[in-house]
């Protein structure tokens, strides 16, 4: 039991990727396809959603947790947990730092997937901020920092992001297979996406399909999600690439 993180999931077993969202729905608008792709490849995957994401127009914290839950249940992800930090105020500060780091030692997991570090939502930026100077203090010694130092081995990024951009990713995944799973994981989120809106939901999901659509066809797939990265990435052969 773990005080600083009450009701923390199992961390008795490292993962092997964690995500991390400044609110619930961008782990899943990012990369859904990719958590499923991962999960179904055995790997063990946890999302740390920073703040609960409200308040919103047509949602609320209870709304938000119920649409999280159902989200994570499409996805088949069984390890998912919320730091609490204030929507709309998230910062990069040292007491969140440490928040972060602190859960990084804990669940040790050897990716990390953040958002991309250009964006026009503060807490966006804040959020990529954190999570590259919180995996720095993770494996400080002599520190107060709960659990063992650690530091984990990539950080990836992906695109969730406000702008009117044209990423230029380091990698595009293919997802044709996940990508229905995507779908439904992203209209768990009624309250953001189809409550209110104008558009129809179907009109709604056709926008995140046609833009996947784009990206599984610069790899020659039917689906695809982009990721970027700011170190190098490493090959020991050919045999994965498309």
């Amino acid at each position: 039991m773990h005080t600083e993180y009450p009701d923390l999931p199992d961390v008795s077993k490292s993962l092997d990727v964690l995500v991390v969202a400044p609110h619930p729905d961008d782990a899943e608008l990012g990369m859904g396809g990719a958590i499923c792709k991962m999960i179904r490849q055995g790997l063990r995957v946890g999302v740390v959603d920073l703040t609960n994401g409200e308040p919103t127009p047509f949602g609320s914290p209870e709304i938000r947790a119920q649409e999280t839950q159902l989200a994570s249940k499409c996805l088949g992800l069984e390890w998912r947990y919320n730091l609490g930090f204030k929507n709309r105020f998230l910062e990069a500060s040292l007491e969140n730092r440490h928040r972060l780091a602190g859960l990084f030692r804990l669940a040790r997991p050897k990716w990390i997937f953040a958002p991309f570090w250009s964006d026009a939502h503060p807490d966006h930026v804040a959020a990529t901020e954190l999570v590259e100077a919180a995996r720095f203090w993770s494996k400080l010694t002599k520190s107060d920092i709960p659990g063992d130092p650690f530091h984990p081995e990539r950080i990836y990024y992906y695109y969730c992001i406000h702008l009117k951009l044209v990423p230029q990713p380091a990698f595009v995944l293919d997802i044709s297979a996940e990508w229905s799973t995507k779908a439904a994981s992203i209209e768990a989120y009624q309250s953001q996406f189809v409550t209110g809106r104008t558009l129809p939901p179907e009109g709604f999901i056709e926008r995140y399909r046609e833009e996947a659509g784009f990206w599984g066809k610069t790899i020659g797939v039917r689906y695809g999600e982009p990721f970027a990265s700011k170190e190098p990435i490493g090959m020991q052969d050919f045999q994965s690439l498309i």
